[in-house]
C-alpha cells in the first residue's frame, strides 16, 4: 500500500539531494516518478530541484492553485508506470493539496515523498509541513549541523551583510546567502538578542 512520507530538516542539510537520489533509486529499477517543485522559486531558467552539490532535475511547478490529484491521475492514463511522486519544498503546500496527496497514495496507489522545513525564520510553522507533521504515515527528520557543532533545527535569516532578519514575509526563496542553520539555543539566544535591541531602539 502506498503512503505519504515527510522527510523535514533545517535549511542546507541536503534534503534536494536526497530527493533526486531517491527518483534515481526508482527509475533505476524501471520505476518512473514525478518531481514537484514551487513555482515561486524563480532563481533558474526553469523550475528544477537544484542540490548544492550540483545534482538538478527538471521539476513540475506548483503553486497554491495546482491541484495533485487531479494532474498524477491524468499523468497515469499516458504513462502508466509511475509509482512515486517527489515534492520539494513541501513546506508551501497548503491544507487542500496535502489532502489531494493522500487522495494519490490511497486512491491512485502511488508512494508520495515530501521533503520540506518545519518552520520559518520567526520559528512559526507553516502550512504544508504542519499538516505532514499531523498525517504522514512515515516521518524521518534529515540531520544538519548548527554553526556550534550541535544539531540544527531552526533556519535563521540573514541580510546580505551576514545580520540576523527579524521582519519580513514568511516565505523569502534563498539558499546559503539568505538562511543559516541553527540549534534552539543559538537560534533563540541570537533572534531573541535582535528582537530586543529592535524594541530598545524603538522606546528612545
Amino acid at each position: 500500500m502506498a503512503k505519504v512520507y515527510f522527510y523535514y530538516s533545517a535549511m542546507n542539510a541536503g534534503k534536494s539531494t536526497t530527493l533526486l537520489q531517491a527518483s534515481y533509486n526508482y527509475m533505476e529499477r524501471g520505476m518512473q516518478t514525478l518531481l514537484f517543485a514551487p513555482k515561486i522559486d524563480q532563481r533558474f531558467e526553469n523550475t528544477v530541484i537544484y542540490s548544492r552539490i550540483g545534482l538538478k532535475q527538471t521539476a513540475v511547478p506548483f503553486d497554491e492553485d495546482f491541484n495533485f490529484m487531479s494532474y498524477v491521475e491524468h499523468q497515469l492514463e499516458h504513462t502508466p508506470n509511475i509509482r512515486c511522486i517527489l515534492i520539494d519544498e513541501a513546506h508551501f503546500l497548503k491544507k487542500k493539496q496535502v489532502e489531494e496527496l493522500f487522495e494519490v497514495a490511497t486512491d491512485l496507489k502511488v508512494a508520495v515523498l515530501c521533503y520540506g522545513l518545519r518552520s520559518d525564520f520567526l520559528g512559526e510553522p507553516f502550512e504544508g509541513s504542519r499538516y505532514l507533521l499531523a498525517w504522514a504515515e512515515e516521518i524521518t527528520e534529515i540531520k544538519t549541523i548548527c554553526t556550534c557543532s550541535k544539531k540544527a533545527t531552526m533556519n535563521m535569516r540573514i541580510d546580505k551583510d551576514g545580520k540576523v532578519v527579524t521582519k519580513g514575509s514568511q516565505i523569502q526563496i534563498g539558499g546559503n546567502e539568505s538562511y543559516i542553520s541553527k540549534c534552539m539555543r543559538c537560534f533563540r539566544k541570537e533572534v531573541f538578542n535582535v528582537q530586543q535591541d529592535i524594541k530598545m531602539e524603538s522606546a528612545l
